[in-house]
């Protein structure tokens, strides 16, 4: 199988050279690394024009391109991922580095399991300086047991519909995908709607075993981190019905797209995405006066709205004392 490595950066250059090294000393080297730089500001596509010579060097082909303007992160993924020719993707960040292992672990999988269309694993957290956090993504993510069981029983949809777990570093894909999720939708993070989609049509499964140093520091688009229970109401400083009507446009747009080819998608799954719509349409119809929403969580958390589609009683303590 081709492997095209796509990369999409944007003000890079800090951490550019440690990861495309990681690139190049894997042990199963990629085909083509197709990199779209996002108008950055710094160095870094004059840096990408060096780096660009040690991957030809190595008979890796290099296609690298730049936007005239920024496009934000998801339409430039959407933009690199055109440009890739290989049957299987490997999503990539500019500031991670990857274990030696990565590309040949994951293609393992795929080369074993002919239906498996989406694949990611878990990820060692470092921070700026590279050194370990002590804390896996998987663990910042507080996926349980029970989560992991049922994506590697064939059931990755249940999970995603309640909340994503596939991160777009670590994440890799059967270039057929393509045609089923494009245009990306402005209410979706890309890795969010490859993994969805992917689990709707196709068998979605995850590694239990970190492949990548994931690097947090105060410039990630989308970073990790450990979040209590306290962190259910810490929504960026969006207020709760703002952030339940996003919730709902979200779940809106994935009903339309997965109704289009019905015949491929079994209607369970409709019938679950319908009732988390119903879900979150009750919870943002809720009154600002908070004691009196309490007849209607208790409501839906007898429907057990709360446990199949939010974070169970967090969820449940967010509608009880967050505001509106």
């Amino acid at each position: 199988m081709s492997v095209s490595i796509v990369l999409c950066t944007y003000n890079g250059e800090r951490w550019l050279s440690q990861l495309w090294d990681s690139l190049l000393m894997q042990t199963r080297a990629p085909d083509e690394i197709v990199v779209r730089d996002d108008a950055s500001l710094d160095g870094t596509f004059e840096l990408l024009t060096k780096l660009r010579d040690a991957a030809v060097a190595r008979g890796i082909r290099v296609t690298l391109a730049r936007n005239e303007r920024n496009l934000g992160f998801v339409a430039n993924f959407e933009a690199a991922l055109a440009d890739a020719s290989g049957e299987i993707l490997f999503l990539c960040d500019q500031d991670d580095i990857w274990h030696p292992d990565k590309l040949a672990t994951m293609l393992g999988e795929f080369g074993r399991r002919p239906n498996l269309l989406l694949l990611h694993s878990d990820a060692r957290l470092v921070d700026e300086n590279g050194s370990d956090m002590d804390c896996g993504l998987f663990e910042a993510l507080e996926v349980t047991r029970r989560e992991c069981m049922l994506i590697h029983s064939g059931r990755a949809f249940d999970v995603l519909l309640r909340r994503n777990l596939a991160t777009g570093a670590t994440l890799a894909f059967r270039r057929s995908l393509l045609n089923e999720v494009k245009p990306f939708p402005r209410e979706w993070v890309h890795d969010e709607w490859l993994a969805i989609i992917a689990a709707a049509i196709g068998e979605v499964d995850c590694l239990e075993q970190p492949l990548i140093d994931y690097r947090q520091h105060g410039g990630n688009q989308i970073g990790a981190q450990s979040r209590g229970v306290g962190g259910a109401f810490v929504r960026a400083g969006q207020p709760r019905k703002a952030y339940l009507l996003g919730l709902i446009a979200r779940t809106q747009v994935l009903l339309q797209r997965i109704k289009a080819p019905a015949d491929r998608i079994p209607g369970t799954y409709q019938a679950a995405v319908q009732s988390k719509l119903a879900h979150l349409r009750a919870r943002a119809a809720m009154p600002s006066c908070r004691p009196c929403r309490l007849p209607a969580i208790l409501r839906e958390a007898a429907m057990g709205g709360y446990m199949r589609y939010a974070r169970g009683a967090r969820a449940v303590a967010y509608d009880l004392f967050g505001g509106n």
